[in-house]
């Protein structure tokens, strides 16, 4: 029971920290007035490896909510756009590149410490691995249902051009950064909750 309370308190924690970052990275202007940069993958990483991939799964859906929410009411306005194209499948899109990114980064840390792989470098690879799935899930949406959107996007100069420029350099690289960087922290995290379970 008390291994259970420290669960929740523990994952409401991380979703709090969720919440408040991706809010502060609201405020933070869009790229290229269409792409935010998101803050909060790494505590997403860092409850995916204390709790799990039921953990992973629960925060990368708390950020895929804020997101779907942020492009409901137009704080996000590259994610309003994709909302006014297809509302229900903006919603899909959002939460399932959050939950399969959390549960993604949880498998990844549990598989290499199985094979006693060195606890920072489980870490980095699960800080590698949630940025590029949440990204390359939704690159993958965007070009499979959102095209006319990422061609309003791109404004007149070509898709691809657009994409590696603007989503990938510009986006998913300083996400990319940002984890790779508090990684080690993130593991230093993870020992100590996890010696005080």
């Amino acid at each position: 029971m008390q291994n259970k309370i420290k669960r929740m308190v523990g994952i409401a924690f991380l979703m709090a920290m969720i919440i408040v970052l991706q809010l502060i990275g609201g405020m933070i202007p869009p790229i290229g007035g269409l792409v935010s940069l998101s803050l909060v993958l790494i505590p997403i990483v860092v409850g995916a490896a204390v709790f799990g991939p039921s953990g992973g799964a629960i925060l990368g859906a708390t950020f895929g909510l804020i997101v779907y929410i942020a492009c409901v009411n137009g704080t996000d306005p590259g994610g309003a756009m994709v909302f006014q194209a297809n509302a229900v499948l903006c919603f899909f899109v959002v939460m399932g590149k959050g939950i399969l990114a959390g549960v993604a980064s949880a498998w990844v840390y549990a598989l290499l410490k199985k094979k006693n792989v060195n606890g920072y470098v489980a870490m980095l690879m699960a800080a590698i691995v949630c940025p590029v799935v949440n990204t390359g899930i939704f690159l993958a949406c965007m070009a499979l249902f959102y095209g006319d959107v990422l061609t309003a996007w791109a404004n007149g100069s070509p898709v691809l051009t657009y994409v590696l420029s603007t989503l990938v350099l510009l986006n998913f690289l300083p996400e990319l950064a940002l984890n790779v960087i508090f990684s080690p922290a993130g593991e230093r995290i993870v020992h100590v909750v996890k010696r005080a379970k």
